[in-house]
């Protein structure tokens, strides 16, 4: 069997692989295999910098609907590598893709079975220098590849902490800059915001940031520092792939504890009640209560799995201490029985969904109390992190909903009634497209004072940027509709949903954003891919209120202008961010 063999078995296997683990749920992608050059069936990329390794590797992203061919990686072990792989591409006719760990839904990427000039920079290997900065202000310094698991460790050990920070560990500092990852949470009744933090998301932090950008000067790309007060770095905040960032400082303020109670006693439809009959155990009630709530509910159950954490800095009496994250074990991976279900779902047995749902929520009833996880308490990150690797891969759609506070029981409400009513419509029809969880979780919003730097900059792209026009809109609502990849007739359901979320919540109410990791602009048989939405809806919503100087187009422009031969693009790109 000779070289370019090998390498094509290995791509079936590893494709083989992909196509059960995301029927089953199992665990995500791995680099299965590496092809070196000289075992490669294609070309290695021409003038390839000698100080930089190049090989072959399969890619799948965290929900296997991305699958890329064995593509051309590397590892820089430095930023000078990243500027010497920036100027080769430019002059050789390449592209470089910045890539963390892959759990992300959308094709910010590449999209899925994307070929062509691609050299894939994994940013995890050698990219992932820390170092805290005490003092006041605190901060951090963190290389791009850095996980947040990592970084928010690191920070714990100094006595820092984040406010708001995505549940999964495993997620670069560079993807959750690239997409604002964030949290849930905003201040509970009375609370004030501690100096260092911010309710918004992560990118609303950086103080300062150093991208590989085109220094026209030179002719060259080149290592160049932004400060938080620099225009352009506004497009950089929020890049959506379309640039490089190596490190990022960003402003920290003092750890807490937290306690994060788990319920499944709440009645749904008392959580979503209207702004009416809404009483004590409604949504917003929650949330002005903590701050911090998130919501967990599988359609055709009654109850939701309900987390609400608190600021507690000692430990209640009846909390259960936690010194790591991940402490839900029962939603860490997928049983024979589950794996079941979905495999009959996927193949077109879709009568099974309320019982798989009911399994689902019975599963979290039972761990919680196996687990003693319905109460626990410690430093933030060990509640806030909660999702692994491991656990069960669906394919999400994802949109912020800005409104007024006193407006979030009325948004979430009316989510719920249209949702419910219109599974009830495809119930009635013999059909179930959504499978999975509704969650919910709300934050604030990126005030550029929260990083403390004088004259910040709003992150430009940020789905959570203030409207100057609305200023009584203070709140985010994140609404995402998880189900499994291959569920009949669930692109035409998210669409639909869509349409019907752009059209409500709208004027002086609400408007909606899309989430940038997840899914939007469906066409009806796939995500990503209604033109009117890309080209119209989505630029129109960061247009939409904002100075002439400071929105969609000034973004565009500015992430040009840094990489004027469009090598930290791709084919998706091109067409969102023309």
């Amino acid at each position: 069997m000779d070289q370019h063999e090998r390498a094509r078995l290995s791509r079936r296997a590893f494709l083989g692989a992909t196509a059960a683990g995301a029927a089953l749920g199992i665990a995500p992608w791995t680099p299965a295999f590496r092809v070196t050059p000289a075992e490669a069936a294609t070309a290695a990329p021409p003038n390839f910098p000698s100080s930089v390794s190049v090989y072959q590797q399969a890619f799948r992203n965290w929900s296997g609907e991305i699958v890329l061919d064995p593509t051309w990686t590397c590892a820089p072990s430095s930023p000078n590598d990243v500027v010497t792989l920036a100027n080769w591409a430019h002059a050789n006719g390449w592209r470089l893709r910045p890539r963390g760990m892959g759990h992300g839904w959308s094709p910010l990427l590449e999209p899925s079975g994307a070929t062509g000039n691609i050299v894939l920079v994994d940013t995890t290997q050698h990219l992932t220098s820390v170092s805290v900065n005490a003092g006041s202000p605190a901060s951090v310094t963190a290389q791009c590849g850095i996980t947040m698991l990592n970084l928010l460790t690191t920070l714990e050990s100094s006595g820092y902490g984040l406010t708001n920070t995505p549940a999964p560990g495993d997620l670069t500092l560079g993807g959750v800059l690239a997409i604002d990852g964030h949290g849930t949470s905003v201040p509970a009744s009375g609370e004030s915001q501690v100096a260092g933090h911010t309710f918004g998301s992560v990118s609303n932090l950086v103080t300062s940031l150093t991208a590989v950008v085109w220094d026209a000067g030179n002719s060259a790309y080149v290592l160049k520092t932004f400060q938080r007060s620099d225009p352009d770095i506004g497009a950089f905040l929020v890049n959506l792939g379309r640039a490089f960032v190596t490190e990022a400082t960003l402003r920290v303020g003092t750890n807490v504890h937290l306690r994060c109670e788990s319920s499944y006693t709440t009645q749904v439809t008392d959580l979503f009640a209207p702004p009416a009959s809404a009483g004590s155990s409604s949504f917003a009630a929650l949330v002005n209560r903590s701050g911090r709530v998130e919501t967990i509910w599988f359609p055709f159950t009654t109850v939701p799995w309900l987390k609400v954490w608190s600021v507690s800095p000692n430990k209640p009496w009846l909390s259960k201490q936690v010194n790591s994250p991940f402490n839900y074990s029962f939603s860490d991976s997928v049983s024979s029985q589950e794996s079941q279900y979905i495999s009959d779902i996927v193949s077109g047995n879709v009568s099974v969904t309320p019982t798989f749902e009911n399994l689902e929520m019975s599963i979290v009833g039972s761990g919680l109390i196996t687990t003693g996880t319905w109460d626990i308490w410690g430093w933030a990150k060990n509640t806030q992190l909660y999702v692994k690797p491991t656990t069960l891969q669906v394919t999400a759609n994802g949109y912020a909903i800005l409104c007024a506070r006193s407006d979030v029981q009325r948004v979430v409400s009316e989510f719920y009634t249209y949702l419910s009513g219109q599974l009830a419509t495809y119930k009635a029809a013999g059909q179930y497209p959504m499978n999975g969880p509704w969650e919910v979780r709300v934050t604030g919003l990126d005030r550029a004072a929260d990083c403390g730097v004088p004259g910040a900059v709003e992150p430009l792209l940020s789905a959570v940027r203030p409207r100057p026009d609305q200023p009584q809109w203070d709140t985010a609502v994140w609404m995402d509709l998880l189900t499994i990849p291959g569920t009949p007739q669930s692109q035409k359901f998210y669409r639909e949903t869509e349409q019907w979320a752009l059209a409500n919540y709208t004027g002086s109410y609400a408007t909606v954003r899309a989430e940038w990791s997840k899914g939007w602009a469906y066409s009806g048989s796939a995500a990503w891919a209604d033109p009117a939405v890309l080209g119209s809806t989505i630029p129109a919503s960061f247009r939409a209120g904002q100075p002439g100087s400071a929105n969609w187009d000034t973004a565009l422009a500015t992430l040009n202008r840094y990489d004027p031969g469009r090598i930290y693009s791709n084919s998706f790109l091109d067409t969102l961010l023309p």
